[in-house]
């Protein structure tokens, strides 16, 4: 049994410890966030202040489009595509990490408070009962101040996360 979480497909590109962790994980990604991926990588805007480190997320960003884009993981995301909410089968990256891309499509539950992405993200993790992890610590606070009711890990805390330590 692997730990889920839900997050931003560009998270795991920024985050390399999040394809190689200690256990088992699996990342419930909106699709959104996936095409957020192809916005990032067609942008002159750099993702990270250092410019050795902005080449270097751009290149794994990259990667993960052309991994996703392979025939067998695109057939399993296009399947999800179909029905609203509907998962794809997972999808392995290695031997202990793998992605399950969700179709969501509701994001008017929190609009006034939260942008679309935050939305999709916050409404993933209450549909599945899965902890949301981010480096977002000001959309962090901002999920405590609204009093949403989804527990929020700070990419920081992964490893501690992963260890299993946490309320379902």
């Amino acid at each position: 049994m692997s730990q889920q979480f839900v997050t931003e497909a560009v998270m795991v590109a920024i985050y390399g410890q999040l394809l190689a962790p200690a256990a088992a994980v699996e990342y419930v990604v909106p699709y959104t966030t996936l095409l957020e991926l192809y916005e990032f990588r067609a942008s002159d805007e750099p993702l990270m202040d250092n410019p050795a480190e902005d080449k270097h997320v751009k290149e794994k960003v990259a990667e993960l489009i052309e991994y996703l884009e392979e025939p067998l993981n695109k057939k399993k995301i296009n399947r999800a595509l179909q029905v609203p909410w509907a998962k794809s089968l997972p999808i392995l990256f290695g031997n202990s990490v793998a992605f399950t891309i969700i179709n969501g499509v509701d994001n008017a539950q929190y609009g006034e408070y939260f942008d679309p992405i935050e939305t999709e993200l916050l409404l993933t993790a209450q549909r599945e009962s899965l902890p949301i992890l981010t480096d977002q610590t000001d959309w962090i606070e901002r999920i405590v101040e609204a009093s949403v009711p989804v527990q929020v890990y700070d990419i920081e805390d992964f490893d501690f996360a992963v260890e299993g330590i946490y309320l379902p």
